[in-house]
């Protein structure tokens, strides 16, 4: 068998030519495109976040390609861990894709690189598997709320004139120097790699670069007093550059990182080139996490001591304090930095909010343009969704496809995908939409040291609900479902999906159920966890929607489980 060829560059195609047997294949295969036009080492088939691929290896990828180029339209690929494994028969409003990524029993990192190693698996991340990857944009909402909710809950409802410090500039990190320069405010951001840093400047994420730490601490004081934005890179490993700034005695007003401490395989250990990083990890992987993790502990460290000087500092789903438990960092002290969802974000996911995303398949950025256009007009009594949006159109550049991200609740997903659809149907955008999301939204992740960090009820470890996510969404007839594990290996079960929009009847049927049920049920896991939020919603009483959802029981720590449970009542009357 020949070698397959591999690809150090990919683009996505744009138009309206097809190679594919309908726009639901086309358009699965223009967002595996994309996924490898905006990747940061296509050559490896890594999108972002250290080692998260978009297929197994390059046989599984050009495999995957022809399979969706010869795909009918009642037919299902099957993708398990990032290799296309069989086509079933199915039927026209079937699923075009379904995949399982990373999910291993009794996981942890010796587990999964010893079944990488023999070509078994592949590490999903969160949209890199599935195929939803849009680039440094696709979790800046998310840091752009994160950064509001500090904003109104601490400095009077404004960040001009306060400065971020934080690290990592990778395809996810590097989006928050631009999230907090939106909110009129000054970012430090350290990496240890100047290409990635160079990256993001390209990109429009970064402005500039600093020589030195004290150069960049100069830079964003007077920038912060003169009330201007800025966000200026400086090369440093993070523990080092925040133990300096801790040295100094200078004291930022926030301060986080978005280092890839959850894989400590791709967190470059403190007192090594990237160079050294990469011959250390191909000859000696054990040595290699055994010097990240006490890195790992430093910048923990750091932060919480950051913390202790009265800086709103918290972990933005690193898993940085899980990996520094299992290296033996005493639990209690790591877990006084609070987790960001807990801390800021989970009321938007009660109301069914979350990181929902959209991609202009046509690579018309004329399409992108109607689309937020439409939004301003449709939402305009949602103060989040316009203000995002307008700020999105001046701040946020292309990446690869037009793609764009929102905020979107329940409700408001399923009436914006229909005047999508509405929109294609009546010749108003050239070329079909794909609507996405990313895995951390209201309904569709478990993981016990971030999104379902200290829930109401508890139930931070139950893992049926993203389950039932990916099986609503199948009943949905989405057109690709993906259940996943990733994060710290074993500690998170997610789903991803997408929903083609090609402006048929069809794809109102789809749409109008599909979106109900992704965020509904983020909506119920929330309400029936006793936010009070959530619950109003699924009640119809939400500040979105009247639109309201049936719910045969709700949840109480009180149950009668059998006969002895009526006696105590008994007793007890």
């Amino acid at each position: 068998m020949t070698k397959p060829e591999i690809l150090y560059s990919v683009k996505a195609q744009r138009g309206d030519v097809l190679r594919c047997k309908g726009w639901r294949q086309e358009s699965i295969l223009r967002m595996l495109e994309n996924n490898m036009e905006n990747a940061e080492k296509p050559e490896e088939l890594v999108i972002y976040g250290g080692i998260g691929k978009a297929a197994r290896n390059w046989e599984s990828y050009h495999a995957i390609v022809d399979s969706l180029k010869e795909l009918e339209d009642d037919e299902t690929l099957v993708v398990q861990s990032g290799m296309p494994v069989a086509i079933f028969k199915t039927h026209k409003y079937a699923p075009t894709v379904v995949m399982a990524t990373t999910n291993i029993m009794k996981a942890d990192w010796p587990t999964f690189y010893d079944l990488q190693d023999k070509n078994l698996t592949m590490y999903a991340n969160y949209t890199a598997a599935p195929w939803e990857y849009i680039g440094t944009q696709g979790v800046i909402q998310g840091t752009f709320e994160t950064l509001s909710a500090i904003a109104r809950l601490h400095y009077n409802d404004s960040l001009v004139g306060k400065i971020l410090l934080t690290a990592g500039a990778g395809g996810m990190g590097g989006n928050q120097t631009r999230a907090m320069t939106m909110h009129g405010g000054v970012a430090i951001l350290c990496d240890s790699n100047i290409e990635i840093i160079n990256r993001r400047i390209e990109k429009g994420f970064i402005d500039c670069i600093a020589d030195s730490l004290d150069e960049a601490i100069e830079m964003a004081k007077q920038h912060a007093a003169e009330g201007k934005p800025l966000g200026v890179a400086v090369v440093g490993n993070a523990a080092d550059i925040f133990e300096e700034v801790l040295q100094k005695g200078w004291l930022p007003d926030i301060a986080t990182s978005m280092t890839p401490a959850h894989d400590p395989i791709s967190y470059l250990p403190a007192g090594y080139t990237v160079a050294e990083a990469e011959e250390l990890r191909d000859t000696n992987r054990e040595l290699y996490l055994d010097k990240a993790r006490e890195t790992m502990i430093r910048e923990l460290k750091a932060l919480i001591k950051f913390l202790d000087l009265g800086v709103k500092s918290f972990e933005y789903g690193t898993s940085i304090r899980k990996e520094c438990i299992d290296a033996g960092f005493d639990e209690k002290e790591a877990k006084r930095l609070p987790g960001f969802v807990a801390e800021y974000i989970r009321p938007l996911f009660c109301e069914g909010r979350g990181p929902f995303r959209w991609v202009c398949l046509s690579g018309e950025a004329d399409d992108l343009r109607k689309i937020d256009e439409m939004i301003l007009e449709e939402f305009a009594d949602d103060l989040l969704v316009t203000r995002w949006i307008k700020l999105a159109m001046k701040h946020i550049p292309i990446e690869a496809l037009p793609a764009r991200i929102c905020y979107m609740g329940f409700g408001q997903r399923k009436k914006f995908a229909l005047k999508v659809n509405d929109m294609i149907r009546k010749g108003e955008l050239a070329g079909p939409v794909a609507f996405s999301r990313d895995n951390l939204d209201s309904g569709s992740i478990v993981n016990p040291t971030f999104e379902s960090e200290n829930m109401k009820d508890g139930g931070d470890l139950i893992s049926d609900w993203p389950v039932l996510n990916g099986l609503l969404n199948a009943v949905g007839m989405c057109d690709l479902i993906a259940l996943q594990a990733n994060y710290s290996m074993g500690e998170a079960v997610h789903t991803g999906v997408t929903m083609i929009a090609d402006g048929t009847a069809e794809s109102d049927m789809r749409l109008e159920v599909a979106m109900t049920v992704d965020s509904g049920i983020g909506v119920i896991r929330h309400a029936q966890a006793g936010y009070e939020i959530a619950r109003d919603v699924a009640n119809g009483k939400g500040k979105l929607t009247d639109e309201s959802i049936k719910v045969p029981l709700w949840w109480s720590p009180k149950a009668t489980f059998g006969p002895k449970d009526l006696e105590k009542e008994n007793v007890k009357a």
